[in-house]
Formats: structure tokens, sequence, C-alpha cells
């Protein structure tokens, strides 16, 4: 990628980024399309927040994606933010118009493509998603609605609360598990907590207690010891590189106006994981 004097930029900021592959498959699709842009990810403390969102408007970037621990925190910061995202309570990604930040999210809609690409409806399925925060208000946004039975999990109880609260708007009803002894009773469940990047993490749930029946997805974005402990169990797995890969897309297409390489952006994914 050559970089001059009108390259546009996008990127990710989160706090930590040092993990992520984002610029890996952005970058592969800008290149591919020719499109002069280049995506690099910016480590922003949640203190530098405002003054970070300030900067996408004073560097003329086209957008930002946003991660951990940003989703919630960011969108008082915007100019306006879309119906979905409004209806999650998260923003993913920020598109800049001529100076107006406009606020989206791309995870529920990436989650939702990931299972399909592998077969898995949560149709008339019961489904347990472990974690409160972003990601887990972007897919219980879809899977509320979807599911026969959506239950969440959360240390803080009253954060669970809150989104179950939120996500039983409509006449959904979502419940709050006080704690996980009865797994067993959920087809698919699904980790959205940030336990899993590093492998010193504790799990998140108690993995013993799985059975051959059951799916077990994490969003977390490599095979993490949950679903190392999972496939050992016989249960179906499913690690969270689909929905990068297509949140990523969507994402694209927001800044762009262009139809996403997404096989491009999946090769580029999939060399890096296997480097």
């Amino acid at each position: 990628m050559q970089i001059t004097g009108r390259t546009r930029i996008t990127g990710l900021f989160g706090y930590p980024v040092e993990h992520t592959l984002s610029p890996v498959m952005q970058n592969a699709a800008f290149s591919h399309l020719n499109f002069n842009c280049c995506y690099l990810p910016f480590s922003v403390s949640p203190s530098a927040l405002r003054e970070a969102v300030g900067a996408i408007r004073a560097l003329s970037m086209l957008g930002v994606n946003l991660t951990i621990p940003h989703k919630e925190t960011v969108i008082p910061f915007l100019d306006s933010v879309d119906a979905e995202a409004l209806s999650v309570g998260a923003v993913n990604t920020i598109v800049n118009r001529e100076g107006h930040l406009a606020g989206h999210n791309t995870d529920g809609k990436g989650f939702m493509r990931s299972l399909g690409e592998q077969d898995i409806n949560p149709a008339g399925k019961r489904v347990l998603v472990i974690g409160a925060g972003g990601s887990s208000r972007a897919i219980g946004f879809y899977l509320a609605r979807e599911a026969a039975s959506l239950s969440l999990f959360n240390r803080n109880r009253d954060k669970a609360a809150a989104l179950a609260d939120h996500l039983s708007e409509g006449g959904r009803t979502v419940s709050v598990l006080a704690s996980l002894q009865r797994m067993t009773e959920y087809d698919i469940i699904i980790n959205a907590t940030p336990l899993g990047l590093r492998d010193s993490d504790p799990l998140p749930l108690d993995a013993d207690a799985l059975n051959s029946s059951q799916i077990v997805c994490d969003l977390i974005y490599r095979k993490t010891p949950l679903l190392i402990k999972a496939q050992a169990k016989g249960c179906r797995t499913l690690e969270g590189m689909g929905m990068l890969l297509w949140q990523g897309a969507l994402a694209f297409e927001l800044w762009t106006g262009m139809l996403p390489p997404v096989e491009v952006m999946r090769t580029a994914l999939l060399n890096q994981t296997t480097m």
C-alpha cells in the first residue's frame, strides 16, 4: 500500500487493540479495490475517548470501528445514531459524513451472518449469552427476536438485568440467571465476555458441565481454551472469526459505499491466523 497526500484513514479505537486482526482484512480490501485508504489501530483509553472522537473530524477520517470498552460510552459524543444502534444501545462503527459523525452497529448482523454460514439457526433454540457488554447487546437484539428463549448471565447481575429489560421491549422475554448451574438446559451457549483473550484468563463457565448436544460459541476470534474444552466434550463450536469478518465487511460498505470483497477479507484473516 502506497501512502500519498490523498490517502484517507480509517481505524479502530479500543483499549487494548494489540490483538486486533481488523487492519489485516480491511487493508486487504482497500488494496484489492484500489481504494486509497488505510486502516490503523489506535489504543484509546476511556478518559481520552472524547478527544479521539473529535480527531475523526479534525483528521477528516472516513470513520472508525469501536471495540471494548467504548461501544456504549461513545454514543454521547456522536452527532447521530441509527435506529438499530439506538435499540442495541451500542455503536461499533462511526461514519464521518463531512464532519457529521454517525453511529452504526454491524456486530449483530455480522454475528447472524456467521451463524448462517455454519447452518446454525437459533430459531426454536434456547440460547444463553454470558456477558452484558456492547457485544451482548448487539447479538441479543437479534437473538431475542429469533430464539425460543434468551437468557443472560453476568457477574454484575444488575447490569444483566438492565440489558434484559432493554432487550425485552416489544413483548419479548429475556431472563437473567443467578448462576450457571443449569447450563445443560441450553442449546446454544455464547461467550460474549473478554475472558479468553489471554490463555491465562479463567474460563467464563465450567466446561465440564457441557454436553455433546450443545453448540458453544465464543465471540473472541480464535480457538479459545473454552472452545478447546467444549470440543473435547463433543460440542459443536464456533469461534468469533466469522463475526469479525462480517461486521468488518458491513462497516467497509458503510465507509466506502462499495460492495466489500468478502472473500479477499476472509483470505487475509485466514492467512494471518495460520502464520
